[in-house]
């Protein structure tokens, strides 16, 4: 999770909202790609975290499944996230901070609970969440 703060802490340096994460192998302990959000940058409204980090790895591995491989993340994913991270079978979902108004994961649609959901991953929340929430604050604080 602290590779995943890093990226959030320099998306929010270029001006994006602060979320940030990594892809790992937990049977090596690799870092298989970090990403922070680039929406802003890349012009792209699908450019989160966790997709940006999804697309290189499945680049990487030339493969769409992503089965055994453990995604952190500093907000809890939104429905399009948790979609793709269930499309490419992720074994396990580390999270930071709660997202209320938009997470797809604990709140709004809850995802992984529906029963048109083909794979859930293990879900850990609430990781480094002071910290996750303490960039959110400080990043929108600004924007106010």
């Amino acid at each position: 999770m602290q590779i995943a703060l890093l990226e959030a802490e320099a998306a929010a340096a270029l001006g994006e909202v602060p979320v940030g994460a990594v892809l790992v192998d937990p049977a090596s302990g690799a870092v298989l790609a970090r990403a922070g959000n680039r929406t802003l940058t890349d012009n792209d409204p699908t450019a989160h975290a966790e997709m940006l980090v999804i697309r290189a790895v499945a680049a990487l591995t030339k493969n769409q499944r992503l089965t055994g491989l453990d995604l952190y993340v500093t907000l809890e994913p939104c429905a399009m996230c948790a979609a793709a991270i269930s499309f490419a079978r992720i074994r396990r979902l580390y999270y930071g901070a709660d997202d209320e108004k938009g997470g797809g994961v604990a709140h709004g649609p809850r995802f992984f609970t529906q029963a048109t959901c083909h794979h859930a991953p293990d879900i850990y929340g609430g990781i480094d969440a002071i910290r996750a929430q303490g960039l959110l604050r400080a990043f929108f604080q600004t924007k106010r």
